[in-house]
C-alpha cells in the first residue's frame, strides 16, 4: 500500500509539473495597449506574449476569435473573425483581416497558440477593444461650443517672428465653464464620452471628476487637427438626473498676456466637442451632443498660461455646478464656434500625475514668505492646503534653483511663472492647478490677507510637489555595483520623465517644445525604460503635420512658432522623420508605420538634396552644446558640415533599406546611388588622409563618421584610435555634445571599448554627469558643466542610459532581426565594475540579464522570453571552464575573448572561472 501511495504521489506531481509547464498566451494588446478605446484603424494589429515553464519555447500557430459580443467568445463563436489555425510564429503586428468595423462599437477577441512541439495552449482570457469616432457623422451632429468667439482679427498662427511681433499682445481670455443635464430612464449597459476641449479639459460626471489624465487632450497643429479622448463612463452614470460638466483651460491654443509666454499664439478662444454614447441593455442607445443647449459661464480659474502659470478665485466657485437640478439660469447658453476639421483619437498614453514630493526643508524669509525645498527637480505643479479668511491671498513662485539670497529664480527658465490662490474662506481649503505645470525644484509662498480681514495671514496646512509625466508603462530597470552609475542613471530617468508629455519636450519650464533631435538620440535610451511605441507614432504624425510644402522637416513639432535660420533647418533635427520610424520599427516590428511614413521621408530627401552644395550640407546647429572655448551653444569643434552631411547620408542609406521592406526597387537604386556619391563626397570634403581624422579631429567627428560607416574599412581602425587618443589626452574628458555624444558611445561600445566609455564617465572632475551630481544636480542639466545659466532639468545628454543597458548588462536586439526577436545578450564586464543587473519587458515578454563577479569567477543569470531566441556572449579570455545550469560545456563556439551560446526561453545560469 506504502508503495502504490508513494508512486500516485509522483504521478500527481509529475502531471502538475507537465500542468505548469505548459504555454499560456497573455497580455493581449490591439494597436500597443490593453482594451483600447477609440481604436482609429479600421485594421487594427493585434500582440500577446507566451508563458511557459519549459524552455525553448516557440510559436508554431495561432488562431484568433473576434465577436461582438463576449458571450459569443464564451462559446468559441466568432461572428465578426475567425482566423483559423495560422501557421506562424508571428505574436506581434498581426493584422486584423475580418468583417469591416463600427465606428464606436467594442469587439471581444481571444487567442490560442501552438508551440514547436504542436501542443495547444488553452485559450487566453478576452480582450477587447472599442472602435473610435471615424468620420464627422460619427459626431452625430456635435459641435465646437464656446463662451465666446475669438474674432478672426485677433488670432495669431505661428509665423516668422518680425522686428516686435513678440510685443504682440494677445489680450487675456475667460476660463469657462459649461453643463449640460440629462435624463437616464433605462437601464445602461455601457456609456462612453468623446470628447475634446482646446486647449485643455476636465470632465466631471456628477460632481465627480471623469479619469485621471492630466492636460487632456495632447497638444498638436491645431491648423491641421484636435485629439478627442474617450472615457468609459459606465460606472458613473445613474439612474434619473445626470448632469456633465467640463472646464476648459489655454494650453498651446491660446498664449495669453501679462507674464511670461516663449511663442504667441492666439488659435482662438477655449471651445469643446463632445458625444457622450449611451447604450442600454435592451439594444437602443442615445447619444447627448454639444450644442447650444448647453450652459456656459466664466469659471472659478482666472488665469491659465501654459507658460504663465495659473490664478484660481475660490471666491467664485458655484457649489454643485456640475450635478443635477444646479440653478444655471444666470449662465448663458454656450454659442457654436469653429474649430479643428479633423478630430483624430488621442491613443498614446495620457499625461498623469505620479510622485508626491513634500519638502525635505522649510525657510521662513520672512513674515508670510516661506521658501521649501522639495529635494527634487521635476516637472509637476505644486498642490497646498491652507486656512484663512475670504479673500486671503497665497501666491505660489516655483524653481528650479535659488539665487544668492537664498530666493526662488526664474531668471533662466522663463519668469514670470507662478500661481495665485483667492481663499473663500470655509475652514481646509485644497487646490492645486490644472492646465499649466513647470520645472521646479523649490517653491517660493508668499501669504497675504484679504483688505477686508483682520490682518492675520492665511496658514499653509500643507505643501507639495506633484510630478506630472506621460503615463507610458515602465519596462525596464537597471542597477549595478557603482553608486555613482546608479546616481547617473536616475539623473537621466529624471529628466525623461520630466520631458515625457504629450511629446517629448527639451524642458518643463521656458519651452515645452518638441525639439526633434532628441527623439533618435535619445530614443534608444527611452525604449528600455518606457513602452514610448503609441507616444512615437504621436510624434511621427506631429512631423507629416509640420512638414512644409517644400519638404522641410523643422527642428520642432509641433511647430508652434517658427524659427529662422539655424534653429529651424537642421538636417539632425529634421532626420528625425526617417529615424523615428526606423526605430519604432526596430524596436517594435511596426513596419506599417515604415509605410505610412515613407511620403515625408521621400519629400524630406528632396528637399536635402536641393539644399546641397556638391552633396554636402552646412546649415543647421551642428553639434549643438559641445564643449569648447566659448559658452555652450552652436557646434564648436565640429564643423557643422560634418554632422549635417553625415545625417544626409545615413538617412538615404536607412531609406534604401526601408524601400527593399516596402518592395520599391527603383527607390533602391536610386537611394544607394545617391548615398555612394554623398559618402565620396564627404570624404573628399573632410576626411585627412594623413592623420587619419574628420575634419578638425573632434570626438563627434571621428564617431560620427565610423558609426554612420562613412570611414573606408581599412582607415576604420585609426580613426577609432584618434579617437581613443583624444580621451586618453584630455584625462577621459569628453568634449561632444548633444548630437556626438551618442555615438561616441556607439563607436567605442562596438569597437570593444566600454573600458573607455567606464573611465570617462566615472570621475567628477571634469564636466559630465558626475560633475553634474557633485554639483547637485537631480535631474540631467542642459550644459555638460552643470551651468546656473540654462536649463537644469533637460532631456538631451542622457545617452549613457542606453550602455547602462546593451553594455553593462548586455541587453540588446541582434542585428539581423528585429524587435527583440532574436537577442543578444553581451554583458561588458569593465572597470571595478563588480555586479550589473538589467531587465526589458520587449513585446515578447521580460529579457533579464544579471551577473556578478566575484574573485575569479562570473556568474551570469539570463531570462528569455517564450517565442525568442538569444545569443549569449560570454567573457572568456583566461577562463578554465564555462559551466551552464550545473553542468560543463565541452562545446562551445569560442571569438575572440567570447564563447558564443545559443539559447532559447528559459531562465539559464552561466558560470565562468578562470
Amino acid at each position: 500500500m506504502a508503495k502504490r501511495y508513494l508512486l500516485s504521489c509522483i504521478l500527481i506531481l509529475m502531471a502538475a509539473h507537465l500542468l505548469a509547464q505548459g504555454t499560456s498566451v497573455v497580455n493581449l494588446k490591439c494597436e500597443y495597449q490593453i482594451n483600447p478605446i477609440s481604436v482609429s484603424s479600421l485594421s487594427p494589429h493585434f500582440s500577446w506574449e507566451l508563458q511557459s515553464g519549459r524552455r525553448g519555447v516557440m510559436q508554431s500557430a495561432y488562431r484568433i476569435l473576434v465577436a461582438d459580443d463576449s458571450v459569443l467568445l464564451q462559446r468559441n463563436t466568432a461572428n465578426i473573425w475567425d482566423s483559423q489555425k495560422v501557421k506562424s510564429d508571428a505574436s506581434i503586428q498581426i493584422a486584423y483581416i475580418g468583417k469591416p468595423l463600427t465606428a464606436a462599437k467594442k469587439y471581444y477577441w481571444k487567442v490560442m497558440v501552438w508551440d514547436n512541439k504542436k501542443q495547444a495552449s488553452l485559450w487566453s482570457k478576452v480582450a477587447q477593444w472599442q472602435m473610435g469616432l471615424l468620420t464627422p457623422a460619427d459626431w452625430k451632429g456635435a459641435k465646437w461650443i464656446a463662451y465666446e468667439d475669438m474674432p478672426d482679427s485677433m488670432k495669431i498662427f505661428p509665423t516668422i517672428p518680425t522686428p516686435g511681433a513678440k510685443k504682440r499682445a494677445p489680450g487675456t481670455d475667460i476660463l469657462p465653464i459649461l453643463r449640460k443635464e440629462f435624463d437616464i430612464a433605462k437601464q445602461i449597459k455601457s456609456a462612453t464620452a468623446f470628447i475634446s476641449g482646446l486647449g485643455h479639459f476636465e470632465m466631471n460626471l456628477n460632481g465627480k471628476k471623469v479619469g485621471d489624465h492630466f492636460l487632456d487632450a495632447g497638444w498638436v497643429d491645431y491648423q491641421k487637427q484636435a485629439l478627442y479622448v474617450s472615457f468609459d463612463i459606465t460606472g458613473q452614470i445613474k439612474p434619473g438626473k445626470n448632469a456633465v460638466g467640463v472646464l476648459l483651460g489655454n494650453g498651446f491654443y491660446f498664449t495669453p498676456s501679462g507674464r511670461y509666454r516663449k511663442l504667441t499664439v492666439a488659435y482662438g478662444y477655449p471651445k469643446m466637442i463632445c458625444r457622450l454614447l449611451i447604450q442600454y441593455t435592451d439594444g437602443t442607445s442615445a447619444d447627448l451632443v454639444s450644442d447650444t443647449s448647453w450652459k456656459a459661464t466664466p469659471g472659478p480659474i482666472t488665469f491659465s498660461a501654459i507658460y504663465g502659470g495659473e490664478d484660481y478665485d475660490a471666491t467664485k466657485e458655484q457649489t454643485g455646478w456640475d450635478q443635477p437640478s444646479f440653478n444655471d439660469k444666470s449662465w448663458s447658453n454656450a454659442i457654436v464656434v469653429s474649430g479643428p476639421k479633423v478630430l483624430n483619437a488621442q491613443n498614446m498614453e495620457p499625461v498623469k500625475i505620479f510622485n508626491v514630493f513634500t519638502p525635505q526643508k522649510a525657510t521662513q524669509i520672512k513674515a508670510g514668505e516661506w521658501v521649501y525645498d522639495l529635494g527634487q527637480n521635476a516637472s509637476g505643479i505644486p498642490q497646498i492646503s491652507v486656512k484663512g479668511n475670504r479673500g486671503d491671498t497665497v501666491i505660489i513662485t516655483p524653481s528650479e534653483l535659488l539665487d544668492q539670497d537664498s530666493l526662488v529664480t526664474q531668471k533662466n527658465t522663463g519668469r514670470s511663472h507662478y500661481y495665485r490662490y483667492i481663499l473663500k474662506g470655509e475652514g481646509e481649503e485644497t487646490w492645486q492647478p490644472r492646465f499649466t505645470y513647470y520645472g521646479f525644484r523649490y517653491l517660493q509662498v508668499n501669504l497675504s490677507a484679504s483688505k477686508n480681514s483682520s490682518g492675520d495671514l492665511p496658514k499653509i496646512v500643507n505643501i507639495q510637489g506633484l510630478h506630472t509625466r506621460n503615463s507610458a508603462a515602465r519596462v525596464g530597470d537597471f542597477s549595478c555595483s557603482s553608486d555613482l552609475f546608479n546616481r547617473t542613471n536616475t539623473l537621466i530617468d529624471w529628466s525623461i520623465k520630466s520631458n515625457m508629455v504629450s511629446i517629448l519636450t527639451d524642458c518643463p519650464h521656458r519651452e515645452k517644445l518638441g525639439w526633434l533631435e532628441e527623439d533618435h538620440l535619445m530614443g534608444n535610451s527611452l525604449q528600455y525604460n518606457y513602452d514610448i511605441a503609441a507616444l512615437c507614432k504621436k510624434i511621427i504624425n506631429d512631423m507629416k503635420d509640420a512638414q512644409t510644402p517644400d519638404g522641410l522637416i523643422p527642428e520642432i513639432a509641433p511647430e508652434f512658432t517658427v524659427f529662422d535660420g539655424g534653429f529651424r533647418d537642421s538636417p539632425e533635427w529634421g532626420s528625425n522623420c526617417v529615424l523615428l520610424p526606423w526605430y519604432v520599427y526596430q524596436w517594435y516590428g511596426d513596419k506599417q508605420v515604415l509605410a505610412d511614413s515613407y511620403p515625408m521621408m521621400i519629400r524630406y530627401m528632396e528637399y536635402l538634396a536641393k539644399q546641397a552644395n556638391n552633396h554636402i550640407l552646412s546649415q543647421g546647429l551642428g553639434d549643438w552644446y559641445d564643449i569648447g572655448p566659448k559658452h555652450p551653444g552652436v557646434s564648436q569643434l565640429t564643423p557643422k558640415g560634418i554632422t549635417a552631411t553625415a545625417f544626409y547620408y545615413y538617412d538615404l542609406c536607412l531609406l534604401s533599406d526601408i524601400a527593399r521592406l516596402l518592395n520599391k526597387p527603383a527607390d533602391i537604386k536610386n537611394y544607394t546611388q545617391l548615398a555612394a556619391v554623398v559618402k565620396q563626397a564627404f570624404n573628399n570634403q573632410f576626411f585627412n588622409k594623413e592623420t587619419k581624422q574628420y575634419g578638425s579631429g573632434s570626438q563627434t567627428a571621428n564617431a560620427i563618421a565610423v558609426y554612420m560607416k562613412l570611414v573606408n574599412p581599412d582607415d576604420k581602425a585609426a580613426v577609432v584610435e584618434n579617437i581613443v587618443k583624444d580621451l586618453r589626452s584630455r584625462n577621459n574628458s569628453l568634449t561632444a555634445g548633444d548630437i556626438g555624444y551618442r555615438y561616441l558611445l556607439k563607436v567605442l561600445e562596438d569597437e570593444g571599448r566600454s573600458d573607455v566609455i567606464f573611465d570617462m564617465n566615472n570621475h567628477a572632475d571634469v564636466p559630465g554627469y558626475g560633475y553634474q551630481l557633485a554639483k547637485g544636480a537631480t535631474a540631467l542639466t542642459e550644459s555638460w558643466q552643470a551651468l546656473p545659466s540654462v536649463s537644469n532639468n533637460h532631456f538631451m545628454l542622457g545617452h549613457l542610459m542606453e550602455w547602462f543597458y546593451a553594455g553593462l548588462a548586455g541587453i540588446r536586439p541582434a542585428d539581423d532581426v528585429v524587435a527583440y526577436k532574436k537577442i543578444v545578450i553581451r554583458p561588458e564586464i569593465v572597470g571595478d565594475i563588480t555586479s550589473a543587473n538589467g531587465s526589458y519587458h520587449s513585446v515578447y515578454g521580460s529579457i533579464k540579464s544579471e551577473w556578478v563577479k566575484k574573485d575569479k569567477e562570473l556568474d551570469l543569470t539570463v531570462e528569455i522570453p517564450a517565442n525568442t531566441t538569444a545569443l549569449v556572449y560570454l567573457p572568456v579570455q583566461g577562463a578554465s571552464q564555462i559551466i551552464r545550469n550545473g553542468k560543463r560545456m565541452p562545446h562551445v563556439k569560442i571569438e575572440i575573448a567570447r564563447a558564443l551560446v545559443n539559447i532559447g526561453s528559459g531562465v539559464y545560469h552561466f558560470k565562468v572561472t578562470e
